[in-house]
């Protein structure tokens, strides 16, 4: 476990109402000068690939790129984090959807709601967007999943849905498969059409 996925590791223990002397420490000597907070840990290996392939290790240049376990979990976060807890700049994505709910957190803790980068859906929607379905299903042939994706696609209560959504719900539908293609549709990606909430987000870092 590196320094940057402890103080990940402490923070959310320290959300989820532990002690929070672990994180205050290790923020301190990492340092660690931004957070960035994401819904869920598909969006977590989305940033990291963007970054990755554009030659950047954002754990060096003191960024912490956090899951927070649901969209619910924000205002806690920046309590913790922002400007009336550890004093660190925040930013990250939200869904179009929750950007009340963020805006209201944020402002609660004293951090800039307007550093936060919003997509319509979620991240998968805008990803699935910019790669096209044809080439998503491409990415999941891929990985061995074809056959598993055309099983899905054939059963009755997907047949009504729009290919998007019926290739959304797949990457949702088995434990750790969101996480997975977070890192695969970002990998797959020609790096002149990232999604403008991602390409955003990390320019901003």
């Amino acid at each position: 476990m590196t320094d940057m996925d402890a103080f990940r590791t402490a923070v959310t223990a320290w959300a989820a109402g532990g002690p929070g002397d672990t994180a205050r420490d290790l923020a301190a000597r990492l340092p660690v000068r931004t957070v960035v907070l994401l819904e869920g840990r598909s969006d977590v290996a989305a940033v990291e690939a963007l970054a990755a392939r554009r030659g950047r290790d954002l754990a060096a240049e003191g960024v912490g790129v956090l899951s927070m376990n649901g969209a619910t979990n924000a205002a806690r976060h920046a309590r913790l984090l922002g400007p009336s807890g550890l004093g660190l700049r925040l930013t990250g994505l939200c869904d179009e959807a929750e950007r009340a709910h963020y805006a209201r957190g944020l402002a609660a803790a004293g951090a800039d709601p307007d550093g936060f980068f919003v997509c319509v859906a979620d991240l998968e929607d805008e990803l699935i967007r910019a790669l096209g379905v044809d080439r998503v299903g491409e990415l999941v042939d891929a990985e061995g999943e074809g056959r598993a994706l055309r099983t899905f696609l054939n059963q009755p209560a997907q047949r009504d849905r729009g290919p998007l959504p019926r290739m959304r719900r797949f990457l949702g539908t088995t434990s750790g498969r969101k996480i997975r293609y977070g890192r695969v549709l970002v990998e797959g990606l020609d790096l002149g059409r990232v999604p403008a909430p991602l390409d955003d987000l990390l320019a901003s870092l």
